[in-house]
């Protein structure tokens, strides 16, 4: 894993300056601590940054192709790459290195953007293509790398992170009003865009192409699966496929020259990967917990069993209240934008660890959305099945039911406002804001300008891709959750794990297995309503039973009961201090009515109130240019 930077000048004559592309280098250091270099030909200019995993003694970049005149500046991992390579060999193609970055060289060199779909792994790269005067941008197909853009007049930058566009100047930190909706209501933001005016992300499985003295272009080269295929058996075969595909990917995820470790949360998927990958290594393998000095939170205990059940070299570390928020303002520097999940502030705490030791690690993201692990899957599917009966039986009941929920006390109306009883069955109520953190009539009371909600629809990009194909609610829940809410669990597991310079890597979303599995049914994948059924009936015997039964708990953090507590005061600042009531965003009222209900105990607010300060945290880094102190032992650039 890696970090890359560039500039293309869209002027005629016009050529990157040295200066800039070395602001850019230097504001991502923390992604490359082994190596560093710039590349310049012609209107185009290349930084990357390397964190060395194969060769660490050749393959600096950016790399050039036997011709010297195409160029690259890749992060990543290729997992085919040794059977790319050995084809290539084969066919007289001559290697000056061991690494993956060569293989994409001599495959753009034979089949240009077409090499793309040969590719496995994740990947973000830009290839300047010196004799075609083409820029070429590519991300891998599901967003596990990151890549960012930003048009001007004059040029176009690109970097891993958002801070290395603004650190080369030409585009000043504005924010994207219109967008914080979406992240209020679901986490992420639509589509290409990103907290800040004018800076987009390449989406998921999309190429950018920019010929000299033209406009770029950015279209999709991959997309997921997008309608279920009936199994001939019924499924009852897949079990045993998926197990030995989970092994296949598994085994082609530890690639690496450098120690590798994994990620232990005691969940069902690390766990899995830990009992998969154990008996591969030949030497005892290295996991990675994180927990909290609250006794009550936490999975700890789990996480020491499958630590034991595979004969594991265990470390740990707790974090407090204290550090949690300490370290808060530096890794939302890090993330570039608001930090969505509370879940990605102890990602940094074990990355931290983890890298005291090895520098590559497994971890179980991915699994949930492709087996279907999340409660919404099944209340979809039930709110779907019994909504269309009740609505279209008991139309009047229906609507005079759903009328009067909003005066029912507060233990039955929140409950009830989530089923079929009170929802007509249209996805937008029905699927997204039914499962918002802060749902479009909650945001009207708390925007001091709701116009603001009909600038753009929160929920149109994931409304798109539930309804691109076919199937029942949680098979297109799902294929739109790969394509929305994953990206952000994929931006958050690379900022957070590159803040501490580790490479992090994700079997679950192994291209092979996610194109197989991607279109089994919900049906077989849910069966029963059971949650991750077909991958439970894969992983038995390999799992301890506690853990192969247990309900998911994600990474649990004891947010509410801190934010009533002794962290408090943080609410006080940065939700209902003044710099915040300057901005004129929300209404006051409406926000002291949340801090106060949370902190009675009346509800639990505790998310709401985390996207509500980590807003503000981000304005206050990247709009008032406040320098966030460094975190105490941390990894800092």
């Amino acid at each position: 894993m890696c970090g890359l930077a560039g500039i293309l000048k869209l002027v005629p004559g016009e050529r990157p300056e040295r200066e800039r592309l070395e602001r850019m280098k230097r504001v991502l250091r923390h992604r490359g601590p082994d190596g560093e270099g710039i590349a310049a030909d012609g209107p185009a200019g290349l930084v990357h940054l390397r964190l060395a995993i194969l060769d660490p003694a050749a393959g600096a970049q950016p790399m050039a192709n036997a011709a010297g005149d195409a160029w690259i500046a890749y992060n990543g991992e290729i997992y085919n790459h040794p059977q790319l390579r050995h084809g290539l060999m084969q066919r007289g193609v001559a290697y000056r290195t061991r690494t993956d970055t060569e293989t994409i060289l001599h495959l753009y060199d034979a089949d240009q953007e077409g090499c793309l779909r040969r590719l496995e792994g994740m990947f973000a790269f830009a290839l300047w293509d010196g004799a075609r005067r083409r820029l070429l941008l590519a991300r891998d197909r599901l967003g596990i790398k990151p890549l960012y853009y930003a048009l001007t007049s004059t040029e176009l930058l690109f970097a891993s992170e958002i801070k290395a566009i603004l650190a080369a100047g030409g585009v000043r930190p504005e924010m994207n009003r219109e967008a914080i909706p979406g992240y209020l209501a679901n986490r992420h933001l639509p589509g290409d865009e990103t907290f800040f005016r004018g800076i987009r992300r390449l989406p998921p499985g999309h190429i950018l192409t920019c010929l000299e003295g033209e406009a770029p272009a950015v279209r999709r080269w991959w997309r997921v699966p997008a309608d279920p295929r009936p199994e001939s058996d019924g499924g009852r075969g897949l079990p045993g496929e998926v197990r030995e595909r989970l092994t296949s990917a598994a085994r082609s995820h530890l690639m690496s020259d450098v120690p590798l470790g994994l990620f232990l949360s005691g969940g069902l998927d690390s766990t899995a990967l830990a009992a998969l990958v154990a008996p591969m290594i030949g030497a005892p393998l290295n996991t990675f917990s994180v927990g909290y000095d609250d006794p009550l939170a936490g999975e700890l205990p789990f996480a020491r069993l499958a630590a034991r059940s595979v004969g594991a070299i265990h470390r740990e570390v707790l974090v407090s209240g204290r550090e949690f928020f300490q370290a808060l303002p530096r890794l939302v520097w890090h993330e570039d934008e608001p930090i969505a999940f509370t879940s990605s502030v102890p990602l940094y705490f074990v990355s931290r660890l983890a890298r005291r030791h090895v520098t590559v690690v497994l971890t179980g993201e991915g699994a949930d959305e492709l087996f279907l692990g999340y409660n919404r899957y099944r209340v979809g599917r039930w709110n779907q099945t019994l909504g269309a009966l009740w609505w279209s039986a008991l139309p009047s009941l229906s609507h005079r039911v759903a009328r009067a929920v909003p005066s029912l006390p507060r233990r039955l109306r929140e409950p009830l406002s989530r089923s079929f009883l009170a929802l007509p069955p249209d996805p937008r109520r029905l699927v997204f804001d039914n499962f918002s953190v802060l749902a479009l009539d909650r945001q009207l009371r708390l925007w001091r300008d709701p116009e603001i909600l009909s600038a753009r629809d929160p929920y149109g990009e994931a409304l798109r891709c539930y309804q691109e194909g076919s199937g029942q609610a949680a098979d297109r829940m799902s294929r739109a959750d790969m394509q929305t809410y994953l990206v952000e669990l994929l931006m958050k597991q690379d900022q957070m794990s590159m803040a501490a310079s580790l490479e992090s890597r994700v079997p679950f979303l192994d291209t092979s297995l996610v194109e197989r599995i991607a279109p089994v049914p919900g049906s077989i994948k849910m069966k029963g309503g059971r949650l991750k059924a077909l991958l439970r009936s894969a992983l038995s015997g390999l799992v301890p039973a506690p853990i192969l039964k247990r309900r998911k708990m994600g990474f649990p953090v004891p947010l509410g009961s801190w934010l009533r507590g002794a962290h408090r005061p943080i609410l006080e600042d940065l939700v209902l201090g003044p710099r915040a009531q300057e901005r004129g965003l929300f209404r006051p009222e409406a926000l002291r009515e949340l801090v106060a209900e949370h902190a009675s105990g009346e509800a639990d607010h505790s998310e709401r109130l985390w996207l509500l300060l980590n807003l503000e945290l981000w304005q206050r880094i990247f709009l008032d240019g406040e320098d966030p102190p460094a975190i105490p032992g941390g990894v800092d650039a």
